[in-house]
């Protein structure tokens, strides 16, 4: 079957925030404090502390996901990542954030990159394969959009 370049696909931002990388660190990992900050993410809870979650997004178009998360990186304070998963053995995407201290700021990389599992991404390039480039770039760049605005909102609620 043609994957239309969906695994594999990521997307990242550099933001410079203007906490210590250990008040920062407090955040990125407050899985349970995500729905407060995330535009989709509406809820966080710590199945088994540092190792497994369970998330919940909420889309624009209203339709709600239930995902359980493994944290597959955790280099305290300077990397944090997870790989989703929806009810498959393979994730549908890895999550990381890293963490560069410069003191009274931190500067943060963060990535999503799209695994071989289903997600709603797959399901609309195998729904319309001539328009796979256009659906894949839209939700990436949505993705982005959604990590700044969370970044900024975690920078607002931790000061």
């Amino acid at each position: 079957m043609n994957d239309y370049g969906v695994t594999g696909a990521t997307t990242g931002v550099e933001v410079l925030i203007k906490l210590p990388v250990r008040t920062l660190w407090t955040g990125i990992t407050a899985i349970d404090r995500y729905g407060e900050w995330s535009p989709e993410c509406i809820y966080g809870a710590w199945l088994e502390e540092n190792a497994t979650f369970e998330a919940r997004n909420r889309f624009p178009d209203g339709l709600e996901t239930y995902v359980t998360c493994t944290v597959t990186v955790l280099e305290e304070p300077t990397r944090f990542g997870w790989d989703v998963y929806g009810g498959e053995e393979v994730p549908f995407a890895h999550w990381e954030y890293e963490l560069e201290d410069r003191g009274a700021e931190t500067l943060v990389r963060q990535s999503f990159t799209h695994g071989p599992g289903d997600s709603g991404m797959r399901m609309a390039v195998v729904k319309e394969p001539d328009r796979a480039a256009e659906a894949i770039r839209r939700r990436l760049d949505q993705l982005a959009a959604n990590m700044r605005t969370t970044l900024a909102a975690m920078e607002s609620a931790l000061r």
